[in-house]
């Protein structure tokens, strides 16, 4: 799996977790298909939306760590 940190593009990330959405949408980033997601950085979307960056690196290094462990 890819290094995710807080300067990793949304679509990158997208494209490369499967199932990754999901978190995303639990923090309530929900529009992962917009422009914006393709070109906007965990860091920047975390700022517009109001999140703790850190909290959602967290929750995906967490998605991704139970990935690895079912492969």
């Amino acid at each position: 799996m890819p290094d995710i940190t807080k300067n990793t593009v949304i679509g990158e990330v997208l494209a490369t977790v499967p199932g990754i959405s999901a978190v995303f949408a639990e923090v309530g980033m929900h529009c992962l298909r917009c422009g914006s997601a393709q070109m906007e950085t965990i860091e920047e979307a975390c700022m517009v939306h109001g999140i703790d960056v850190e909290i959602l690196l967290d929750e995906i290094d967490a998605h991704i760590a139970l990935q690895e462990d079912f492969m």
